[in-house]
């Protein structure tokens, strides 16, 4: 299915298929406030995707804040209840520096987040619905996923400078292997281990492809029940119904401050970035001082319109008629239409920058077609 398909002409109908999926599997919606205190952001700025943020002051004196963002929401709201998890879905608007206009945007937000005492079953479940987003979205998607727990492990045990370590990660992010391997020779790295990370950070592929390799290159690097989690959790979704979409990428490097674990990035066929994004945040849950463990995503639709330039459909079919037109009869063909299931928006002349998926003219006491949607 290509981006100029039907759908991809409507993002709120996406929107919709996604939360009804998410509910299907016992997730609430979480509806918050337009605003927080601006403080809640300011710590954590580097978790956001802009830390650009729109502020003012409330009439008790307190900065205030438009919410760039729901994560930090959902974490302040929620009560941690021992051997419990609590599962939130939201569709929410957040205000941040769009990157086509460079200018404060509204932006529509879709995502979920799995919040306490998780377990395996917990990132399972969160890994197989990003999956099946990226397929509501699109059939030719891709989740590539990744292991942070490796990369801490290797970096971990050795004795450079954080900021040498930094420089490691962003080669690992751009797969620039050949500049990751002379960091670790310029830093004194163990050549083993050198040539552990350079291999990682080079694999990309199936799970059937990958976990195999995987094997060879990190055993007696990590610690064994560390290989054997992640095997674990791949392996289940990649017996699943999503294996298709499911690629393992170690260049998936998400900010080591506050995820740790699986990580994941999603695309989409004809979009150069990626429009789901997530991963395990326990350590910014520990950062912000909750007791809770944590992973979800968000899905980015409004990249998806900045990328392909879709517009959303007016309806799905324009009726143009005349003024000879009867009334009574023009109106029983409409409905006619409708009882097919599509929405039709009655017009005398099309619009100038509507857009619709057919164009109908009703004459003669008939509805033909004039034109599909291209």
């Amino acid at each position: 299915m290509k981006i100029a398909d039907a759908v991809f002409k409507n993002d709120e109908r996406i929107s919709f298929l996604l939360r009804s999926l998410y509910a299907q599997y016992g997730y609430s919606h979480f509806k918050m406030s337009q605003f927080e205190e601006y403080d809640l952001y300011v710590r954590n700025k580097d978790f956001l995707i802009s830390d650009s943020v729109i502020t003012f002051t409330d009439t008790n004196g307190k900065l205030m804040a438009l919410k760039p963002d729901v994560t930090f929401s959902i974490i302040k709201n929620n009560k941690y209840a021992p051997g419990t998890v609590q599962r939130y879905y939201y569709n929410e608007n957040v205000y941040r520096v769009s990157k086509d206009t460079q200018a404060f945007k509204e932006i529509m937000q879709t995502g979920l987040e799995c919040i306490g005492d998780i377990d395996d079953y917990s990132i399972n479940e969160v890994l197989m619905l990003a999956a099946q987003s990226l397929k509501t979205i699109s059939e030719d998607s891709v989740l590539t996923v990744s292991y942070l727990d490796f990369i801490f492990d290797i970096l971990g045990s050795f004795n450079i400078s954080q900021a040498a370590k930094n420089e490691m990660l962003k080669c690992i992010g751009e797969k620039n292997i050949h500049e990751l391997s002379k960091n670790c020779a310029d830093n004194g790295v163990d050549p083993a281990k050198a040539d552990a990370l350079c291999r990682l950070a080079g694999l990309y592929g199936t799970a059937d492809t990958v976990l195999p390799q995987l094997r060879k290159i990190l055993t007696g690097i990590v610690p064994p029940e560390t290989l054997t989690r992640f095997e674990s959790l791949v392996g289940v979704l990649a017996a699943g119904d999503c294996a298709d979409i499911l690629r393992i990428d170690f260049s998936v490097v998400s900010d080591m401050k506050y995820y740790n674990g699986i990580v994941f990035k999603g695309f989409v066929e004809g979009v150069p970035v990626s429009v789901l994004s997530g991963g395990q945040y326990d350590r910014l849950m520990d950062k912000m001082g909750h007791k809770s463990r944590a992973v979800g995503f968000a899905v980015y639709l409004d990249t998806l319109r900045r990328q392909t330039g879709f517009k959303s459909v007016a309806a799905d079919v324009a009726l143009l008629y005349d003024d000879k037109a009867d009334v009574a009869k023009l109106q029983q063909a409409a409905e006619s239409l409708r009882a097919e299931g599509l929405t039709v928006q009655l017009q005398r002349t099309l619009p100038e920058k509507a857009k619709y998926r057919q164009i109908m003219r009703f004459a003669e006491g008939e509805v033909k077609t004039v034109e599909n949607d291209a």
